[in-house]
């Protein structure tokens, strides 16, 4: 059994409170606030939302053999996405369930893993081509992906004039200024 300070979660810890923020935001935004896009050629925030979820048990349900692909709406890790489905936007507790729930595959995967595991090589075929992935190497892709696209987001909720996602929020504490 990887107690607690043995694994990998201490290290990752500001990644939850990121998405914890998204989570809470995506969960506030409206049906029509969903629709919003930065450009019209690119995806609205649902679509966003639900590839972030969707790219967590393809690498690593479907790539590294984890489990838990079964407790999300992306069974088939490797089929299409939400995102790829535009006539079909998805409503924010849709979203808000995806996110959750792939993120238990992330947790428990942070909750498991030692650093002893990060090197570890994991083989994946593109185009004819075999790429070596290790696990430190797609989690830096998991989490800079989650932080690109909520990035994504913030911009694209700022460019029609609503609150952004903040993801610096953690469980520090937020003090009043002296009266």
């Amino acid at each position: 059994m990887i107690t607690k300070s043995q694994s990998l979660a201490a290290f990752y810890d500001g990644w939850r409170f990121a998405q914890e923020r998204l989570v809470e935001r995506i969960g506030e935004l409206s049906p029509e606030q969903l629709q919003l896009r930065a450009a019209p050629h690119l995806w609205p925030i649902w679509a966003i939302a639900a590839h972030t979820a969707g790219v967590r048990p393809y690498w690593l349900c479907h790539i590294f053999k984890e489990p838990g692909a079964e407790r999300t709406p992306f069974k088939d890790p490797s089929g299409e996405g939400w995102e790829d489905d535009p006539t079909h936007p998805r409503e924010a507790s849709e979203l808000v369930f995806a996110l959750q729930s792939t993120w238990t595959i992330v947790d428990d995967c942070l909750e498991r893993w030692t650093p002893a595991m990060l090197q570890d090589e994991f083989r994946r075929e593109l185009d004819g081509q075999i790429q070596i992935h290790t696990r430190q190497g797609v989690l830096m892709r998991l989490l800079t992906h989650d932080a690109y696209h909520i990035g994504e987001i913030t911009q694209t909720l700022g460019m029609h004039g609503l609150k952004e996602i903040y993801i610096w929020t953690s469980r520090a504490a937020t003090l009043s200024a002296p009266a």
